[in-house]
């Protein structure tokens, strides 16, 4: 009879050590990462585009801050819908990240009527790299000077339709840019979608379109070349590389600020912790002066927010684009 008592108690006592073990696996687990396994870092977009240079910028000294190896993956498609969703649907363990932005992050919900991800409630905010302003141009040989110019044009020739203004694509941030213009000053425009930036900014140069939007990166060697002439930015202040560039606040239109951003997000439900320390070492790397410059190079000003922040101002862009693209009446291509 002792003996069996003796038995069933060491029996309890083992199962109590094993349950603790048990309970204590998850903290233990999410203590030990990364451990070694790669993280992916998806890229919603083709190879060669602002998304894809930052992620291989970011990429490298992440990888080496971390002691694990990041890798690129690049899934373009849909304005990033494909990649966002391939990226929605992984395990929420840390060693899923992805480049989320304007399109994908905040325009998207709206313009795609079966989009498969939230882009709030399918993602945790992890770090805003940047946001770069667009420039307003028209070809060299254009009668246009000032925004004033622009908007009267538009206004003459409205049963027309008005000016036309090429974007490398319907949804793009060049193509809202335009939109939210017209939505706010109630001029009409014309919107003609290319593939691409490239052929757009060639048929705005040879004039068979009156204007387009596109960031420094795109249109400021031409700027620079005299093929186009800058009106105004689209962001709150003044451009470095610009300075004698007016905002379109400051030309007339008032309360108009945008800008075409590049954040990092990870699945929903990705701990806290791993949140907190991807936030941390990406905001190191976006601090040294050697990505400050690249960031500036790609016509970006780097940003310093918190995740919070982040998800606050990602959550105001989702409500603004969908009161643009509603009032337009825009359908994805």
């Amino acid at each position: 009879m002792q003996r069996r008592t003796l038995i069933q108690r060491s029996l309890i006592t083992s199962a109590a050590l094993m349950t603790g073990a048990f309970a204590a696996l998850p903290s233990m687990a999410q203590g030990d990462w990364p451990t070694g396994k790669a993280i992916t870092y998806m890229v919603p977009f083709p190879p060669g585009g602002n998304t894809d240079s930052l992620a291989r910028v970011i990429a490298q000294p992440l990888s080496k801050a971390l002691a694990t190896p990041v890798v690129i993956d690049n899934k373009g498609g849909a304005g990033g819908s494909v990649g966002s969703t391939l990226a929605a649907r992984a395990p929420a363990d840390g060693y899923m990240i992805l480049g989320g932005t304007i399109s994908s992050h905040s325009i998207n919900i709206s313009l795609y009527p079966k989009l498969d991800y939230d882009p709030v409630k399918s993602f945790e905010p992890v770090a805003m790299l940047g946001s770069g302003p667009l420039v307003l141009v028209v070809p060299a040989s254009s009668p246009f000077k000032t925004l004033a110019d622009v908007m009267a044009a538009s206004k003459a020739k409205a049963a027309a339709g008005g000016l036309s203004s090429a974007s490398p694509g319907t949804g793009t941030s060049p193509h809202m840019a335009l939109e939210l213009l017209a939505y706010q000053s109630g001029v009409k425009f014309t919107h003609v979608p290319y593939k691409g930036s490239g052929p757009a900014v060639q048929d705005v140069m040879g004039g068979q379109v009156d204007m387009m939007f596109d960031t420094t990166l795109i249109v400021g060697p031409h700027i620079q070349s005299g093929k186009l002439r800058p009106i105004a930015v689209t962001s709150g202040k003044r451009l470095e590389s610009l300075p004698n560039v007016p905002t379109i606040a400051e030309a007339g239109q008032k309360g108009f600020d945008m800008g075409s951003w590049q954040a990092v997000f990870a699945p929903a439900g990705t701990p806290k912790p791993v949140i907190d320390r991807l936030h941390a070492e990406i905001m190191k790397i976006v601090a040294t002066p050697d990505v400050q410059a690249r960031l500036k190079a790609f016509g970006m000003e780097p940003s310093s927010m918190t995740p919070a922040e982040l998800g606050a101002y990602q959550k105001a862009e989702v409500a603004k684009w969908a009161q643009v693209i509603k009032a337009a009446g825009i359908k994805a291509d």
